[in-house]
C-alpha cells in the first residue's frame, strides 16, 4: 500500500521570519552565518522578544510569502561550515523542521544579501560586551532585539588608499576610505564589510567595490592607519603595485606614476622529461615579458612598475590567455589532463616530442621566444641579397638578419638545402626557416652551387637567377649582371634571319623568327627547346640552321631522332638542303659512327641506335646536338636520358611538341641536357616546387619567367591562320548482342577478383592486375577477337561504324588515317579491307622501308587509306593527303592525341580536317570519358604513356570503372 503524504502544517497566523547577521561571526574566508528566526505579535499588538523558529512541519511551502519561500529554497544549498558537526541544524531544532543556522558562501552572497534586504526583516546584530563571541554565541543564547538592515539602491562604494606624507617626520601615512560620489565613510565606520562586495552601515546594505583588495580593510579596520618611513616609499609603492588588487589611490605628487596598457610578448621554456615522468613527454613553462620584466602566466601581479620611468604597465589577461590557447592549438596538454595544474608561476603544460619542430617553428613565426631543451630559437628579419659577376658566372652574398645576429647568405641556404628548418647562429642560438620563408628562398638554395662563401651561378643560369630576384625586391647588382640580364630580356625582339644560300624555297615569317631565336641561342651559348605545334616545320627550322653551320670549319652536327621519322628527316633534308651531306647511321650495316663522320655535316641516328653505340658517340666532339620528339628523354632516370647527357656538342637543341606530358619533373630532365646544372640537383626540383604534378601558380610563374628564353612555343592558330578548320566529333558505338555479352562476362569477373583483391592489398601491390583488367576491358569493348583470336571474324560495333565511313571516304574521293593502339584491331580492320578489295597502306612497328609507305599513301590517288599503329606513326609523319582520321580507340594523354590528328592537320595542308573518336557505349572508355571532366588525374592514371598515375586509383575508382 502507498504511504499517505503528510499533511503541510499551516503557517501560525500572527507570526514572522525574519533573518539574523551576527557581525562579528564572519570568517576571513568570507563565509557568512545566517540565523533564521521567528517573532510572534502579542495581544496587544507588540512583539515578542526575537526567537529561533523552526518553521512547522520542516517545509519551506507552507510560507505565505513568496520572497520567503526563494529564500529558503537557496538556502537549501547551505551548511554549517563552522566544525560543529551539527549540519545546517541547531542543537535545539527537531530534525524535521527547515533548518536555524546556515553558512552562506561568498558565491551565494551575491544573490542572497539584496532579497534578505528587500523582505525588510534582515537583522544584523551587533555583539555586546561579555558576550560569546560568533557562532557560538548564536547556538547558545536565544536571539536579542537587532538592527533592522534595509538595501541601498545607489552606486556602488569604491575603496580608496589616501597616502600622506606628514610635515614633522617626513613619512607616508596610509589611510582607507570608502566613497561614492560626494560621500566619504572611514574604514571603521560601517558595521559589517563583506569581501563578496557589502558595505553595512547606519541600517543600511549596499554593494561594496574593492577592486580585489579586501585585505587592505581588513588590514586597515584592524590595526589602522600604516605609517611608512620615506627611504621605504618607492619600494612601498613597488610591492603595492604588484599585489594582484589593487584600490584606487590618492598619492601626494613625488609619488604618483603614469599608468599604461601593456602588450606581453610571449615566452616559453620546453624541458626534456624528468627522470619517472611516464610516457616521455616534454613539459612547457609560460611566461610574459612586458617592457623587459618576465611574468609568469600564474603571477598574479597586476602589472609591472619601472621605477626610474614612474610607469605602470598594466598586464593584458584577454591576449595571455589567447596565447595559452594557442599552445593548445598546437599541441600542448594540461599535465594529467587538469587544465588548472600549474606547475611554478604557469599552466603546467606537456607535449609529445614528435610535435616539437612543428610548435617550435609555428610559435617563433608567431613572435613568441622559445627556448627548447636548451636552444634558443630566433625569427628570420631583414634578408640581404648582393649578387656579383664574375667571368662566366655569378654569385650571390649577403645575410639574414635574426635579431641582433646576422647569418651568412649561404649558411642559411645550405641548411634549406640540407631540407632542414634551422641554422646555427654565431651566438649559439638557433635561427628557424619558416615554410613560407623556405618557400620564397628555397630556390636560391636548390639552384646555386656553394663556392668561397657564397652561392655560385652559372651563366647559363641567368634566366632562372633573373626570375628569382624578381620575387627579392631586396637584391642588389652590379652593373656586369644588369647589363647580362638586359639584353637576355631583350630575346623576345630577336630579329627573323633569313636561310643560308643554298636552302631551296622559302622560310614563313614564324619560320625565319624561329631560326633567329636559333642564332640568339648560339651567340649566347644557350641550348633551348623548340617547342612548336606539330605540322609548323620544326624540321625546316633546324635544316636551314644546321645549313648555316656548312662551309665554315665547324664540326658534323648529330640529330637523334625516333626510328619512325629517320626518311621524314631524310626527306626534308634532301628537298631543303640538298648541300647538306647527311649520314644515316641506322640499321644493321651502319659501320662504327666515326668511319665516316667527316665526310658528312649531320649524323642521323636514332635513340635506340645511341644506346647501343653510345661508347663511340661520347668520343666524338659534335657542333650541334639536336634531340627531335625529345620528350623520349622525360624521364631522368632512363638510359636514354642518361646516354643523351654524355654527348659533347658545342650547341644542344630539343623539338617537341609536348615537351611536358606528365609533370613539370620532366622539365628538369629536358634542361639537363640542353643547359646541364641550370635548374641545379636534381633534388632541388622538391625545393622549387617543380617536381610536383600540380604546381603552384608561382611555380608556373617563375619557371615561365626562367624558361621564357629558352623555350619557344607557337600554336597553329598564332601563326597559320590560314590553315584550315580542323573539326573534332566523339562516335558513340553500340555493342550488339553478342559482343555485349563477352564484355559483360569479362567485367564481372574482374568485379569478382578484382576488386576484392585491391580492398585487400591495396592498389599499389595489385598495380599489373588492375592495368591488365583495365587493358582487357578495352579490348573487348574495341573487337572480341583481341580477347580470343579465333573470333577476329565475328562482328563489333566499331567495325560497323568505321567500314561504312570508310566507304563513304573512298567514294567521295576524301583519304583517311585509322589509328589504333592495338596492331591486332588493325589486323582485323585489314583483313576486312581485303576481303573487300580496298587499296591501302599499313604501318607498325616491324614495317620496313617506311618512306616507301608513306610517299605511296601521299601521291597515290588510288590508296586512299592509311592505317597506322600509335606506336609507329603518331608523330614525325607528314600525311597531309589525308583530311580524315579515325582513332578506333581512345588516346587518354590529349597531347598524343593531338599528335596523330596533327599528322594530317599541319603545314601543306589545304582542306577541312575531320578527325572522329570511337568510344562504345556503357563500357570502360565512355566512364573513363566522364571522368575526364572531374578526375583528370584518375584518367591520366590509367592510360598515359607511362601509367605513373595509375596509384590515384582508389577502390570505389576502379566500381565506377567496372559498374
Amino acid at each position: 500500500m502507498q504511504a499517505k503524504a503528510s499533511p503541510v502544517e499551516a503557517f501560525p497566523p500572527g507570526r514572522e521570519v525574519l533573518y539574523v547577521i551576527d557581525a562579528s561571526s564572519t570568517r576571513e574566508d568570507g563565509v557568512l552565518p545566517l540565523q533564521v528566526a521567528s517573532r510572534r505579535r502579542k495581544a496587544n499588538g507588540e512583539w515578542q522578544t526575537l526567537m529561533s523558529c523552526p518553521i512547522p512541519g520542516g517545509r519551506p511551502d507552507n510560507l505565505p510569502d513568496p520572497s520567503d519561500r526563494r529564500i529558503l529554497a537557496l538556502l537549501s544549498g547551505a551548511t554549517n561550515g563552522y566544525g560543529y558537526g551539527y549540519g545546517p541544524y541547531s542543537w535545539w531544532a527537531p530534525r524535521t523542521a527547515v533548518p536555524s543556522l546556515y553558512a552562506v558562501s561568498a558565491a551565494m552572497q551575491d544573490t542572497l544579501i539584496p532579497l534578505l534586504c528587500r523582505t525588510g526583516r534582515l537583522r544584523l546584530r551587533v555583539p555586546q560586551a561579555n558576550e560569546p563571541s560568533g557562532w557560538r554565541r548564536l547556538q547558545s543564547s536565544p536571539p536579542v532585539e537587532t538592527v533592522e538592515v534595509q538595501w541601498d539602491d545607489g552606486p556602488a562604494w569604491e575603496l580608496h588608499l589616501e597616502v600622506e606624507r606628514t610635515p614633522v617626520t617626513a613619512s607616508y601615512v596610509i589611510a582607507g576610505a570608502l566613497r561614492r560620489d560626494q560621500e566619504q565613510l572611514r574604514l571603521a565606520d560601517p558595521i559589517l564589510l563583506l569581501p563578496s562586495g557589502f558595505v553595512f552601515h547606519n541600517g543600511r546594505c549596499g554593494r561594496l567595490e574593492h577592486f580585489g583588495a579586501f585585505a587592505w580593510i581588513v588590514q586597515l579596520r584592524r590595526r589602522g592607519p600604516i605609517t611608512v618611513r620615506p627611504n621605504q616609499a618607492d619600494a612601498f609603492l613597488e610591492a603595492l603595485l604588484r599585489l594582484p588588487g589593487l584600490p584606487r589611490l590618492t598619492l601626494p605628487e613625488e609619488l604618483r606614476f603614469q599608468e599604461v596598457a601593456g602588450a606581453p610578448t610571449p615566452r616559453l621554456i620546453i624541458r626534456a622529461p624528468s627522470r619517472g615522468r611516464a610516457g616521455g613527454r616534454l613539459s612547457g613553462e609560460v611566461s610574459f615579458d612586458y617592457n623587459g620584466t618576465d611574468i609568469g602566466a600564474g603571477d598574479r601581479n597586476r602589472g609591472v612598475f619601472r621605477l626610474q620611468d614612474r610607469l605602470f604597465i598594466l598586464r593584458d589577461p584577454a591576449a595571455e590567455q589567447e596565447k595559452i590557447s594557442r599552445l593548445h592549438e598546437i599541441g600542448f596538454r594540461p599535465r594529467n589532463g587538469r587544465s588548472a595544474d600549474h606547475d611554478g608561476d604557469g599552466p603546467a603544460l606537456e607535449l609529445a616530442p614528435a610535435r616539437l619542430p612543428r610548435a617550435v617553428r609555428e610559435l617563433v613565426r608567431e613572435g613568441w621566444h622559445v627556448e627548447a631543451q636548451g636552444r634558443v630559437y630566433r625569427h628570420p628579419g631583414n634578408l640581404r641579397i648582393e649578387v656579383a659577376s664574375g667571368i662566366d658566372w655569378f654569385e650571390l652574398q649577403g645575410g639574414v638578419e635574426f635579431g641582433d645576429v646576422t647569418a651568412p647568405l649561404p649558411a642559411v641556404l645550405a641548411a634549406v638545402r640540407r631540407g632542414e628548418s634551422l641554422v646555427l647562429l654565431g651566438d649559439g642560438t638557433y635561427g628557424v626557416l619558416p615554410e613560407a620563408w623556405l618557400a620564397k628562398y628555397g630556390p636560391l638554395a636548390g639552384l646555386g652551387m656553394p663556392e668561397n662563401g657564397g652561392l655560385r651561378f652559372a651563366r647559363n643560369q641567368i634566366g632562372v637567377l633573373d626570375a628569382l630576384l624578381a620575387a627579392q625586391p631586396e637584391a642588389t647588382w652590379d652593373e656586369t649582371f644588369a647589363r647580362a640580364r638586359d639584353e637576355l630580356r631583350r630575346f623576345s625582339g630577336v630579329a627573323p634571319a633569313d636561310p643560308p644560300s643554298g636552302f631551296v624555297g622559302m622560310l614563313r615569317g614564324y619560320q625565319r623568327e624561329g631560326l633567329g631565336w636559333l642564332q640568339f641561342l648560339r651567340q649566347f651559348g644557350f641550348g633551348g627547346c623548340l617547342a612548336d605545334d606539330m605540322g609548323l616545320g620544326k624540321t625546316v627550322q633546324v635544316l636551314a640552321l644546321l645549313a648555316s653551320r656548312c662551309g665554315r670549319g665547324s664540326r658534323p652536327s648529330l640529330v637523334v631522332v625516333p626510328k619512325s621519322v629517320v626518311f621524314n628527316w631524310k626527306e626534308e633534308a634532301a628537298r631543303f638542303t640538298p648541300d647538306l651531306r647527311v649520314l644515316d647511321h641506322t640499321g644493321l650495316g651502319r659501320g662504327s659512327p666515326g668511319e665516316r663522320i667527316g665526310e658528312s655535316d649531320v649524323v642521323l641516328t636514332t635513340y635506340g641506335t645511341l644506346l647501343r653505340d653510345v661508347a663511340e658517340f661520347t668520343g666524338i666532339e659534335f657542333d650541334y646536338i639536336v634531340l627531335d620528339e625529345s620528350q623520349a628523354i622525360k624521364n631522368a632516370g632512363t638510359h636514354t636520358a642518361k646516354a643523351v647527357r654524355l654527348l659533347r656538342g658545342a650547341h644542344r637543341l630539343a623539338l617537341s611538341g609536348t615537351p611536358v606530358e606528365n609533370h613539370l619533373g620532366e622539365l628538369w630532365s629536358l634542361f639537363e641536357f640542353l643547359n646541364p646544372g641550370m635548374l641545379g640537383a636534381a633534388p632541388a626540383l622538391r625545393l622549387c616546387g617543380i617536381g610536383g604534378r600540380t604546381p603552384s601558380a608561382d611555380t608556373r610563374e617563375f619557371l615561365g619567367r626562367a624558361l621564357r628564353a629558352f623555350i619557344l612555343r607557337r600554336t597553329k592558330e598564332q601563326v597559320l591562320r590560314e590553315l584550315p578548320p580542323k573539326h573534332e566529333q566523339t562516335l558513340y558505338c553500340e555493342l550488339e548482342e553478342r559482343q555485349r555479352q563477352v564484355y559483360d562476362e569479362l567485367r564481372e569477373h574482374y568485379r569478382r577478383t578484382l576488386l576484392h583483391r585491391v580492398e585487400r592489398e591495396g592498389v599499389n601491390r595489385t598495380l599489373f592486375v588492375v592495368l591488365e583488367a583495365l587493358l582487357r576491358l578495352r579490348q573487348a569493348a574495341c573487337h572480341p577477337g583481341l580477347i580470343d583470336r579465333s573470333r577476329k571474324d565475328e562482328p563489333s560495333a566499331k567495325l560497323d561504324v568505321l567500314l561504312p565511313r570508310l566507304t563513304e571516304v573512298i567514294e567521295e574521293g576524301h583519304k583517311a588515317l585509322v589509328f589504333s593502339q592495338f596492331t591486332t584491331l588493325l589486323g582485323i580492320v585489314r583483313d576486312r579491307l581485303d576481303r573487300g578489295g580496298v587499296s591501302y597502306e599499313y604501318l607498325d612497328g616491324r614495317t620496313r622501308n617506311r618512306a616507301a609507305r608513306v610517299r605511296r599513301f601521299e601521291e597515290d590517288a588510288d590508296c586512299q587509306l592509311f592505317l597506322v599503329s600509335l606506336k609507329a606513326g603518331g608523330l614525325g609523319l607528314n600525311l597531309t593527303a589525308a583530311d580524315y582520321v579515325f582513332l578506333l580507340d581512345p588516346w587518354w594523354n590529349p597531347a598524343a592525341e593531338a599528335q596523330a590528328i596533327d599528322r594530317t592537320h599541319r603545314i601543306g595542308q589545304t582542306r577541312p580536317v575531320f578527325a572522329y573518336r570511337l568510344i562504345a557505349r556503357d563500357t570502360v572508355e565512355e566512364k573513363v570519358l566522364a571522368l575526364q571532366q572531374t578526375k583528370r588525374e584518375l584518367a591520366d592514371a590509367i592510360l598515359t604513356t607511362d601509367n605513373s598515375l595509375i596509384r590515384a586509383l582508389r577502390r570505389e575508382d576502379l566500381e565506377v570503372l567496372l559498374s
